[in-house]
């Protein structure tokens, strides 16, 4: 999927939280880094119309993100900072399949599809689990399989790795490295981004580098740390 930014500002009353950001993206996978504040959220909200531009346009293989926001939510999976919030029903499965209950699925296939969703992530034994009793990095893992339940084309992930401990944190950074969806991933964790395609710099509403891993970390530390 191409994802254009064309001179994007996005506005709030007091401050502006993008300042005419433009790109053009079309890796497989592409990292967001920058300092809190910096406007690397706002920039993964704009993917599927959760922010829309004040001025400018982000359209997504051509489609406005102002104009078309049923099709693109359709092809745009968000995992959200606090996965627990995605997920509404007591029971995993329960909460899957009314994701999918606008595909008017046959009981059989919306089951499987949940099934493989939930074993590709590695947590097909959760299945039939409380929802409330899930680990942070279950919960995580449940919500990227909710999302994928869906087979969106671009799946985008905001600070995935946040407040999980060392062996969740690389449970989920190796469900990111598996994914066969082009991945957008928001995130202060240097590391998971060590063999992405590409890395963006937000930097005060802006994007201060644009490169491969390497250089744009590089520029990142000595910059911002």
């Amino acid at each position: 999927m191409l994802i254009d930014f064309e001179r994007v500002v996005v506005a709030t009353p007091h401050a502006q939280a993008l300042r005419g950001v433009s790109a053009s993206l079309g890796e497989h996978r592409i990292g967001i880094v920058g300092p809190n504040g910096a406007g690397k959220s706002t920039m993964a909200k704009l993917l599927n119309g959760l922010v829309l531009p004040t001025e400018g346009r982000v359209r997504l293989d051509g489609l406005d993100t102002r104009q078309d926001l049923k099709a693109i939510r359709r092809q745009v999976g968000f995992v959200f900072q606090n996965p627990e919030n995605q997920i509404v029903f007591p029971i995993v499965r329960e909460d899957m399949a009314f994701g999918l209950k606008p595909q008017r699925l046959p009981a059989d296939e919306s089951a499987r599809r949940i099934q493989a969703c939930l074993d590709a992530m590695g947590v097909g034994h959760l299945a039939d689990r409380a929802s409330h009793s899930l680990s942070g990095g279950e919960c995580q893992l449940v919500a990227m399989a909710s999302v994928l339940v869906m087979q969106p084309s671009l799946v985008v992930f905001d600070e995935p790795t946040t407040q999980l401990d060392l062996r969740n944190r690389n449970r989920v950074a190796r469900a990111i490295e598996g994914l066969a969806q082009q991945a957008v991933v928001v995130t202060h964790d240097l590391d998971l981004l060590r063999d992405f395609d590409r890395v963006l710099v937000v930097v005060d509403g802006q994007v201060a580098a644009d490169d491969t891993p390497g250089p744009a970390l590089r520029w990142y530390c000595e910059h911002c740390a």
